[in-house]
């Protein structure tokens, strides 16, 4: 099926891809995105959040740590790096919980859901990106499910991220 780019972005790329449908051909838009990767780290209960400003959709979020992969790019090495670079934290290791995809209807993005063991404060932290302005929040797990089901957590992966760690708990 040929595949025709019409953007190419700093995030993403827009192509437009002839698709067969029942023997007739149609044109679909589709966003070519790397992925993302998100990081569950949980200590005595409380569940780390970040809360950022979202221009895309014009409000502040409360979101577990999280970022976008490069092309090629490992992504439990991605994860690693983002909790450090949002939040100070390191972790022994990395467990990966699921991986799911955001929106196929028209998006290749996948999303990893990793959970930190025995997450900590890094020795070292890295720089925040030139262009996020982060702050961090302790939140206790129950409290964060509730806000997942009131509205106030509306982010997908971690509306995702906090029922898995919910589920577990039983």
């Amino acid at each position: 099926m040929e595949e025709k780019l019409i953007y190419k972005g700093i995030i993403f790329d827009l192509v437009q891809k002839d698709v067969k449908i029942k023997d007739k051909m149609y044109k679909r838009d589709i966003i070519r995105h790397p992925g993302g990767v998100g990081v569950i780290c949980i200590i005595d209960g409380k569940i780390l959040l970040v809360r950022q400003e979202r221009p895309a959709i014009g409000k502040e979020t409360l979101e577990i740590p999280a970022g976008k992969l490069e092309y090629g790019e490992d992504p439990m090495e991605c994860g690693l790096r983002e909790l450090n670079e949002e939040t100070g934290m390191a972790c022994d290791k990395l467990e990966l919980l699921l991986s799911f995809v955001s929106t196929p209807g028209f998006c290749d993005e996948r999303i990893w859901i990793y959970k930190a063991i025995h997450p900590r404060m890094a020795d070292v932290k890295l720089s925040l990106d030139e262009d996020e302005e982060i702050d961090t929040l302790w939140l206790d797990l129950e409290t964060a499910y509730e806000y997942t089901r009131n509205g106030k957590i509306d982010d997908g992966k971690t509306v995702i991220a906090i029922s898995q760690m919910m589920a577990e708990r039983k």
